[in-house]
């Protein structure tokens, strides 16, 4: 990048890192959950705090930092659609809101009547702690908060799904792995793959193909006849 750079000011007539062969990659696959896993995974951490977290994330399709970041505003109850606007992510020590990951992962995401509901009830339970709270409650606005109002650290959600993940008898508790079988969810009845990439916030719908097209997580696009 710093020779670029000096090729740009003019400083070099060429970059001469150019002309060495980079190393191949060797290609590992991801750790994907099949919708099963996704189901025990909830049930483990069901005495969570970050339990409704969970649930929206495997629900919508959403990264783990665009839900930390949502705010009240972002969310319309009455017509059932969540604006996703930035991502929630630790900085120097700091939990900063950036932008999101990518143009395609600012989006507005329709909410089944069962995530609406899930959403008002985490709505009445924050009215709750800010009672409790009184005058040491934070007001930010955000969906997802602690007792005292203030943004969950995205290293707490992991660690509270890591925890999850081991109770239910898996390895691999990462949250990204928990968005990835929103999309086979949703092709089991047919939907539409450019659809699918949408919601999510995939690239393309090249990547939702590459990602849930995995066969840990593959279902069939129509049910199989009984």
């Amino acid at each position: 990048s710093v020779l670029e750079t000096a090729v740009r000011d003019e400083l070099l007539a060429t970059n001469p890192a150019g002309r060495v062969k980079r190393p191949g990659v060797p290609r590992t696959e991801a750790h994907y959950l099949a919708i099963a896993g996704v189901a025990a995974l909830l049930a483990a951490s069901k005495d969570s705090r970050h339990a409704p977290l969970f649930r929206l994330l495997v629900s919508t399709g959403l990264r783990s930092g665009e839900a930390l970041a949502l705010r009240w505003q972002d969310v319309d109850l009455t017509n059932g659609v969540m604006r996703v606007r930035g991502t929630l992510s630790r900085v120097d020590g700091h939990l900063v809101i950036g932008e999101p990951k990518t143009e395609r992962s600012r989006r507005d995401v329709p909410l089944s009547p069962a995530t609406v509901a899930l959403l008002r009830s985490v709505k009445a339970t924050q009215a709750v702690e800010r009672l409790k709270a009184a005058s040491i409650w934070v007001e930010t606005g955000h969906v997802f908060t602690t007792q005292i109002g203030t943004a969950v650290d995205p290293r707490n959600a992991l660690r509270a799904i890591s925890t999850a993940a081991k109770a239910s008898g898996m390895t691999a508790g990462g949250l990204p792995t928990r968005r990835h079988p929103f999309a086979p969810a949703m092709l089991w009845p047919g939907v539409h793959l450019h659809t699918c990439s949408q919601l999510p916030g995939y690239p393309s719908s090249a990547s939702t193909q590459h990602v849930e097209g995995h066969p840990h997580t593959h279902r069939p696009r129509t049910p199989p006849r009984r």
